[in-house]
């Protein structure tokens, strides 16, 4: 009896457990499917959508755009323009053909006119503004470059060479070039620069200084040009020395410019190696054969008789005397004309036989002996001695 209520109460406990058990796991089993179904609606709605950058507008786009290539077309332009007229004409040229435009703008207006002209003469004159003051500012600043170019392409001076003594006004000038005219430059890797004095050029300038005034013209520097002098002319036979600050730079070239000696120029011979394509008045160039260290040259020595027939006659323009030897070697030339200028008086003279056949013998001998007496060569001038030009 005992034993079945026992059991009885332990069937009862169970079925309670049971119960409890089964409840529990009927409420978690809910608890996940609601997280569950709760998390399925989170993942089809998604994220908020982002609200979308307003687009620019397209007018204000296209405005800008256009104004930017506007300014930029407007900017070529006027480069152009002002290109073009530096190319095509000088700045007082310009100044003359825009001088009528840009008063215009400056037009006055009197009380007494209409409204009605003075709102198209006020209306012209803002708008005109604008390009007349462009060009005011371009002249003013194409003045200021080319007076700082000019400064540095002219010649130091308008009067590279004192006054003449009045004692001297008769007196030529004879203007000598320097590198291969006088000397020549020569360069080797194992010594360097070396000067070489051409042969005779001591005979030439102690012979011509009696009758010229010797101006040396040279387009190298001052720093080149004055210990050259120096050591070539110990005597001081050389009245004056112009290098390369006396020169006009023209076309990427050093020019001689021979108006600016403040001598006559009827009276002035330049003589170089180069004459004819370095000097700015042709009509004076005197041109020899350059040297370049020939051994036998004697191109100085057979200019004296000329020069020195030059001095003593006097021509009224040299000019003109020169141009009646253009396309021709001067010193035979000169032998030429002097013998048949001898000949025809001669023949109109009582004068002999003998004294002719002296004569035509005198000007054949050797110009060195006649007129210096000594023999020249060419002569180391300043040993291993570096220049920059």
């Amino acid at each position: 009896m005992s034993s079945m209520i026992t059991r009885s109460r332990i069937s009862s406990l169970l079925a309670r457990h049971s119960r409890r058990f089964l409840s529990s796991n009927a409420s978690t089993h809910s608890q996940k499917e609601s997280i569950i179904a709760s998390q399925s609606l989170i993942s089809d709605q998604g994220l908020p959508p982002q609200p979308e950058a307003p687009a620019p507008p397209v007018g204000g786009k296209r405005s800008w755009t256009f104004l930017k290539y506007s300014l930029l077309a407007a900017v070529t332009g006027v480069a152009a323009t002002a290109g073009y007229a530096t190319y095509a004409y000088s700045a007082d040229e310009i100044d003359n053909r825009t001088k009528a435009f840009r008063a215009s703008v400056n037009k006055t207006i009197t009380d007494s006119e209409s409204a009605e002209k003075k709102f198209p003469t006020l209306l012209y004159s803002a708008v005109m503004k604008v390009p007349v003051n462009a060009i005011d500012f371009y002249l003013d600043i194409r003045r200021q470059i080319e007076e700082q170019i000019q400064g540095f392409a002219e010649p130091i001076s308008d009067k590279l060479l004192p006054d003449l003594h009045p004692l001297e006004q008769h007196v030529f000038t004879l203007v000598l070039d320097l590198n291969e005219t006088l000397v020549y430059s020569d360069w080797k890797r194992d010594r360097g620069w070396r000067t070489f004095k051409r042969p005779g050029v001591d005979a030439f300038l102690e012979h011509l200084a009696k009758f010229y005034e010797i101006v040396i013209y040279s387009d190298q520097l001052s720093m080149y040009v004055d210990p050259v002098i120096e050591r070539l002319d110990s005597e001081q036979r050389i009245r004056y020395r112009l290098s390369r600050g006396a020169t006009k730079y023209q076309d990427g070239k050093h020019y001689r410019d021979l108006s600016k000696l403040n001598r006559n120029p009827g009276k002035v011979i330049y003589i170089s190696g180069h004459a004819l394509e370095s000097c700015l008045q042709p009509e004076n160039c005197l041109q020899i054969h350059p040297w370049k260290l020939e051994a036998d040259d004697t191109a100085l020595l057979d200019l004296i008789p000329f020069l020195e027939f030059v001095a003593t006659r006097q021509p009224t323009d040299i000019r003109s005397v020169l141009a009646s030897y253009e396309g021709k070697d001067i010193p035979p030339e000169f032998i030429k004309r002097s013998l048949e200028h001898q000949r025809h008086v001669f023949a109109h003279t009582s004068t002999g036989t003998k004294a002719r056949q002296e004569f035509v013998a005198t000007l054949q001998k050797d110009r060195r002996n006649i007129l210096i007496g000594k023999e020249v060569s060419s002569d180391l001038l300043i040993p291993a001695q570096n220049f920059e030009f």
